[in-house]
């Protein structure tokens, strides 16, 4: 005699059809497959792009770093031989420091977004849609078009700060040309060109903070100023992490502005402040282009790809423990 629990005779009831018939349970697992296939089918063609358009890419990269190219096309298999001439060359040296130069300089643009983004997140303020607009020209403006106007503006001879500052009787410098201003002269026009883009993911990202919380810091007594450091920014923690490692990524793959300012080639060179303008992705584009050391070159791209996932990681890791402090 075979004794019936309440939890058996339920999973009986469950498992049988109205007509007291076992249900098939393979037919759950047809429908669920059946499912599978479609959400495979709809992921594919983005699958599909970022295998052939992404990583296929990184891989075949990878593999002629370690290759020789020849003038006219062709290349033989040289294993490490261009990492260690990376590692000893001083131009691929400069080049790696004045992009973390630029990249730590180019931070300064996120604590001055948040300011001016507070100032045009109050309420009341009249034409704050023509000053957005303002702030954010640079970043719809073409790079070259910005690094020309940006190069008659630091002009040495006729350049309009220079002229502003002989007003005052400061004989000011070639700014380009001269090595001790060349990077924090290019890392100004980066500041002003991303300023705009980094204030509006600020200001939308003050914009998602409910206003209880500034109401109960009101009743509490604070001010704007306690209300800035003790609510705004706490909140606006993770939009700062997304506007850091953006920025870092950014500042890392610079080149248009250094190309548009300094050149390249024999026209590069020919300014005195040309080593401490090369970036990373300037010297990359030197020697695939014009030298035509294409494995080298791929070499360059590897190490700065790695640099990318190092500080983003380092990033990441920082942000993990700020959420865990906070």
């Amino acid at each position: 005699m075979t004794l019936t629990t309440g939890s058996d005779a339920a999973r009986a009831r469950r498992d049988a059809t109205p007509q007291g018939e076992p249900r098939r349970v393979g037919g759950r697992g047809r429908g669920r497959a059946i499912e599978a296939l479609w959400g495979y089918a709809f992921i594919a063609p983005t699958g599909i792009g970022l295998a052939v358009f992404y990583l296929w890419p990184i891989l075949q990269t990878a593999y002629f770093s370690m290759t020789e190219w020849g003038f006219f096309g062709g290349h033989t298999w040289t294993g490490f031989d261009n990492y260690t001439r990376l590692l000893r060359d001083p131009e691929a040296g400069q080049a790696l420091i004045n992009t973390l130069g630029y990249t730590a300089l180019g931070l300064v643009a996120i604590p001055l977004a948040i300011v001016f983004a507070a100032l045009l997140n109050q309420k009341g303020l009249r034409g704050v849609g023509v000053y957005r607009t303002l702030f954010f020209l640079p970043v719809v403006t073409m790079p070259v078009a910005v690094a020309m106007v940006w190069r008659w503006l630091y002009n040495g001879d006729y350049g309009l700060i220079n002229y502003v500052l002989s007003l005052a009787g400061v004989e000011g410098p070639s700014w380009v040309a001269d090595p001790a201003t060349a990077l924090y002269a290019l890392a100004v026009v980066g500041i002003w060109s991303s300023l705009g883009y980094n204030l509006i993911i600020f200001l939308a990202g003050m914009q998602a903070i409910p206003r209880e919380y500034y109401e109960a810091a009101q009743i509490d007594g604070a001010g704007r100023i306690t209300q800035f450091f003790r609510v705004t920014l706490p909140l606006l923690s993770p939009t700062a992490f997304f506007v850091s490692v953006i920025s870092v990524i950014g500042s890392l793959q610079l080149f248009d502005l250094v190309y548009a300012m300094a050149g390249s080639g024999l026209t590069a060179r020919a300014n005195p402040a040309f080593p401490r303008l090369q970036t990373v992705v300037h010297l990359f584009y030197d020697r695939a282009f014009v030298t035509n050391d294409r494995g080298y070159a791929a070499a360059i791209v590897v190490m700065l790809f790695l640099l990318i996932i190092a500080m983003t990681a380092v990033q990441f890791r920082l942000q993990r423990r700020w959420v865990h402090y906070a």
